[in-house]
């Protein structure tokens, strides 16, 4: 099971009504955050998320209200006793801009470690998911994540009793362990079918439409998008501040083939997102308007 919340909508600067843009995915007992605006750790905290089980935080790129609220929440997991380490994941600079961002929260109970990652650097696992990165187009680098949680081929019980592989060992084979019994190896591809489809989550926001948005985000279950305009005559002024209106991003997941549509980080110039709903289902009927706070348990189809 891969839990979702988008917790919070905005974008630019919080409201009243609408906290930054923020995505909280849980599996497992791993949480992954990704991007980390100004009180994020408050609107963790009303969406009923553990900010305690954090394991990654991932940042799309460097403007303050992705990051600034970085310092505020570790202080807050430490606070809640937390003593395991958190890795913090970005594009190249990271370091840099963590160094200063930290200075008003030196010491914590836990480690930080910080991954800089390239244009398209190698996943990173987390428990069962696996978080890809991929290089968006915005006025300065940033980057979407692809979330996966893969899911292996049906055990085939006919073959592992044909090749008497002890029945002690049938859940590490399923589990993709490869294991030795009386001088023989057994690997997974021996006892199991083709990979079953898994679970993918695509995040984008802060971007013009790529191309790379609709190719990692292929077949995703969800894919979030930023729809910081509604009205299509603020297109020209999207182009100009490199992001997205609402109809560009309904385009992109048709193109993408994905299942649903999530669209958040709204302008503070939108009052009621809603407004425009009907007019993106026209193009893309499985649009959802993003909420602060919005929850959804994606599950493997048997």
């Amino acid at each position: 099971m891969l839990d979702l919340c988008l917790v919070g909508t905005g974008g630019m600067l919080p409201l009243p009504s609408r906290f930054l843009t923020s995505l909280y995915i849980k599996c497992q007992g791993h949480a992954l955050l990704i991007d980390c605006g100004e009180g994020t750790q408050i609107a963790l905290r009303k969406a009923g998320c553990s900010f305690k089980s954090i394991d990654l935080i991932c940042i799309t790129h460097f403007h303050a209200d992705h990051i600034s609220g970085i310092a505020g929440l570790l202080l807050s997991m430490g606070n809640a006793d937390r003593t395991e380490p958190v890795t913090i994941a970005g594009p190249n600079g990271l370091c840099r801009i963590l160094s200063g961002l930290m200075v008003i929260a030196p010491e914590l109970p836990f480690e930080v470690y910080v991954r800089e990652t390239g244009h398209i650097d190698t996943p990173i696992s987390l428990g069962a998911m696996k978080i890809q990165n991929f290089p968006l187009e915005h006025r300065i680098p940033c980057q979407g994540y692809t979330i996966e949680v893969p899911r292996a081929g049906q055990f085939l019980l006919e073959k592992a009793q044909s090749l008497h592989i002890p029945m002690q060992l049938w859940s590490h084979l399923q589990k993709g362990e490869t294991v030795s019994a009386a001088g023989n190896q057994f690997t997974p591809e021996m006892v199991l079918g083709p990979a079953r489809k898994g679970l993918k989550v695509t995040y984008a926001t802060d971007t013009r439409p790529v191309d790379a948005i609709a190719e990692y985000g292929r077949e995703s279950d969800i894919l979030i998008l930023e729809g910081m305009y509604g009205e299509e005559e603020k297109l020209e002024k999207a182009k100009e501040r490199t992001h997205m209106i609402f109809s560009e991003a309904a385009h992109l997941a048709e193109q993408a083939a994905a299942k649903e549509l999530w669209l958040t980080h709204f302008s503070p110039s939108i009052a009621d997102p809603f407004e425009y709903k009907t007019a993106v289902q026209k193009i893309f009927p499985n649009t959802v308007i993003g909420e602060d706070g919005m929850k959804k348990s994606l599950k493997f189809v048997l």
